[in-house]
Parts: C-alpha cells; sequence; structure tokens
C-alpha cells in the first residue's frame, strides 16, 4: 500500500490533514504566490459582478462558520484539536495558538478542523487518548459532528430573519415574470428579456406560469404571438414567431417561445416580531425539498443524465460555486441584496443537509458510526469500536460520486448555465 493512498485514506476517515505537528508555515514564495492568486481571483470576481462577490465571500464566510461550530464544541466537549484550515491542500501560511495550528491552503475549496482519534486508523499519543474522539460519549460525539450541519441551518434562520426584518417577506405578486431565455430561439430572437413582466399575450393577461405555457402551447410552430411586456415600467409590445419545441419528451414538437417563467415577487413588510416566526418556519419547507434534492443530486443515473442531454430537470442538476455565483448575479439583479441573502440561506440549508447524508466522507457518516457503535455497545462492558477499514469501499465510492457531480458541474455550469 503505498505511502499517497495511506495518507489520502486516512484523511478521508478522519476528516481532516494526516500529517504530524509541523512548525507553522509563516511565509515564503510559495505563500505570497498562492496569497496572489486568491486575492486576483476575487479581485476578478468582483470586477465581474459585485452580486457573484458579495454570494462567494458569504459563502466562505458560511464555510468558516461550519467548522468554527466544530471546533467550538470539540473544545467544550473536552476533545483534541490541532488543526483548523480554511481551504484545502497545501499549507500557504499558518501561526500555531496553544495545541492548535491556524491557516490558509492553497485550493480555494471547503475547510477542515482537525480532531484527534476520529476511527481505529487514526492514531493517537497514549497521553491524548483521553481527548480523543473516540474515546468521548455518544452525546458528545454526536453534538461536535453535527455542529457544522447546525451551524449551518442557525446561518439560514439569521439571513431569512435579516430579510424579513428590512426587507420584509418574498410574497407573489400575482403577475408572471420572464426568468430566463434561451439562446437563438424566438423570444431571444425578438429582445424579450430575463426580468420582463408579461402583461399580456394576445390580450391575454396570465395569472400563473401554467397559464402563460398553455397560452403557447395552445398555437402551433410558426404562429405568431404578441406579447406585451413591461420592462423597467415601461411597456414593450413584441410580435413574436413561436419555434419548435426540441427537448425530447411529451412536449417535443410543440410551439416553443424559449423562456423560462416564474411568478413575479414582491416585499411585503412585517414586524420584528413576525419575522423572527416567519424566518424559523419558513426554513422548515425548505429542510424539506433540500432532504429531496440531495437524494436527486447523488444519484448517479442523474448525473448521467445531465451528461447525456436526456434530463433537463433543473432540480437535479447538479452544479459548482461557478453556476451558483452565476445565478446569484442574476438574483441580485433582480431581487437586490435581500434575494441574494435569500439564496445564500437556502445553499447553507442544502449544504448543512448534505452534510449529514450517512456515509463517509460526510459528517453524517461519522454520524452513522457513532451511532452503530452505541448500539452496539453494552452498558458496563469496554464500548464498541467499529473496524473503519470495512467503510473503505464505500466511502470510496462516495469520493467518486462527488468527483462525477463536481466535474458534471463545472461542465454544465459553463455548457448550459443556469440563466
Amino acid at each position: 500500500m503505498s505511502d499517497t493512498y495511506t495518507k489520502f485514506r486516512n484523511e478521508v476517515m478522519a476528516g481532516g490533514a494526516d500529517s504530524p505537528q509541523l512548525e507553522p508555515t509563516t511565509g515564503g514564495s510559495t505563500a505570497a504566490i498562492g496569497l496572489t492568486v486568491i486575492a486576483a481571483l476575487l479581485l476578478a470576481l468582483f470586477m465581474w459582478s459585485t452580486w457573484a462577490f458579495v454570494f462567494v465571500i458569504g459563502l466562505l464566510i458560511s464555510i468558516f462558520l461550519h467548522e468554527l461550530g466544530h471546533f467550538v464544541t470539540a473544545r467544550w466537549t473536552g476533545m483534541k484539536a490541532t488543526q483548523f484550515f480554511l481551504f484545502m491542500g497545501p499549507k500557504l501560511w499558518s501561526f500555531r495558538r496553544g495545541e492548535t495550528e491556524y491557516g490558509l491552503r492553497a485550493y480555494p475549496i471547503g475547510a477542515f478542523v482537525r480532531i484527534i482519534g476520529m476511527n481505529n486508523l487514526d492514531d493517537v499519543e497514549p497521553a491524548d487518548e483521553a481527548r480523543a474522539y473516540r474515546n468521548k460519549s455518544y452525546p458528545r460525539r454526536m453534538l461536535v459532528i453535527t455542529a457544522g450541519s447546525i451551524m449551518h441551518i442557525l446561518i439560514a434562520i439569521l439571513l431569512v430573519f435579516s430579510v424579513y426584518a428590512v426587507n420584509g417577506r418574498r410574497v407573489e405578486t400575482g403577475r408572471v415574470g420572464i426568468g430566463s431565455i434561451t439562446a437563438g430561439y424566438p423570444a431571444d430572437q425578438a429582445g424579450v428579456e430575463a426580468g420582463d413582466i408579461v402583461l399580456s399575450i394576445d390580450g391575454v393577461q396570465p395569472k400563473t406560469p401554467d397559464e402563460f405555457v398553455a397560452a403557447i402551447r395552445a398555437h402551433e410552430p410558426g404562429d405568431a404571438v404578441t406579447l406585451v411586456l413591461e420592462r423597467d415600467g415601461s411597456t414593450l409590445t413584441k410580435v413574436v414567431g413561436l419555434g419548435s419545441n426540441p427537448t425530447p419528451g411529451e412536449t417535443f414538437g410543440n410551439a416553443f417561445l424559449g423562456v423560462g417563467s416564474g411568478n413575479e415577487n414582491g416585499w411585503n413588510n412585517q414586524s420584528v416580531s413576525q419575522a423572527a416566526v416567519d424566518s424559523v418556519t419558513d426554513v422548515g419547507p425548505i429542510m424539506w425539498q433540500s432532504i429531496g434534492g440531495v437524494v436527486k443530486v447523488l444519484n448517479p443515473v442523474n448525473i448521467i443524465g445531465h451528461l447525456s442531454g436526456s434530463n433537463e430537470d433543473l432540480n437535479t442538476r447538479p452544479t459548482t460555486v461557478v453556476g451558483i455565483s452565476k445565478l446569484s448575479a442574476a438574483i441580485g439583479d433582480e431581487a437586490g441584496f435581500g434575494g441574494l441573502l435569500l439564496t445564500l440561506a437556502a445553499v447553507n440549508v442544502f449544504v448543512g443537509l448534505l452534510n449529514l447524508f450517512p456515509v463517509l466522507p460526510f459528517d453524517g457518516g461519522h454520524a452513522a458510526i457513532a451511532t452503530y457503535e452505541r448500539i452496539r455497545s453494552r452498558r458496563g462492558r469496554t464500548p464498541y469500536r467499529a473496524d473503519i477499514t470495512k467503510m473503505i469501499p464505500v466511502a470510496m465510492t462516495m469520493i467518486v460520486v462527488l468527483a462525477m457531480l463536481f466535474f458534471t458541474g463545472l461542465y454544465l455550469d459553463f455548457a448550459k448555465p443556469l440563466r
């Protein structure tokens, strides 16, 4: 077994860097280059879209707070945390305070807190064995391992509350808006733009997106429809010749405008107390939707379907920070800072629940192992400890699925942007 594989395996199973306590990295040419590249990427993002920049900064703060949740609860429950790093890969810069090394790594994805003794593969000094994760009580282990996801839910509630208290609650106005335009198709050719409000189609005002779609499909390809639109307070009239739907499925060949539509939303002011209540109750449905979304996105069949073009369902489509940043730019333009924060709240809920998926390398995998060990242990006897090596094939399979998700999402984000 190669040293590289062993190191990678142990890091996957332990949830952090598998390395001895080295001297902190305080500088050098590698650190200077790495920090410059990261700063340049953030500057380029800011120049491209302020909204996307704000969203990414919010996402980075969320990732930091996720790990802070693990770190604080680990220290509070008597566990030893040796490393707290933002990002992954080679170290760029770090410092040590007490027994913990804090720092920044090269690849701007994720973060980690290294807690000793996560499983039976993790070697621990005899003097530190009592402070190992594996030797703490089941409630303490569950608190520490779920603290990151709990933090995401708390972040989401705080973000939603902030928006509700300042802007109000996002509500439907009873009008249909154009959400996206398919390049090269009739609406695009006629000059229809995302953000336009549909006042009427052939003299009839659609009150829901379904009514708007039904009005289009009532025609045949080649027919012309008259759209009266509102854009930035002005009224526009567009006569559009309909095309033919190119998407395989039940609607193939139907009249096709080439837009994505949705209900127009506005802000409904409410009191701070009502905002506090609604921020909690409204996160519940988001959590329920995210649970289904996690299962769909992790399904390899859906990944293959999106790559082959046979699956166009956005609810099952993987995406990366590239795609969500592009989407956040559009949402910021349409709904402002409040809409951007609500999007960040939804992302926090999804990431928090995804991280509870009961398979390594997710935190939920560690929670599942702790629960299994608790069930197998008997009072008055030596606690049962699972053989983590049996989980390696499952964990490596999940790594492959996650890699497929990342590269599929990255390809789709460039080839077929969300908006």
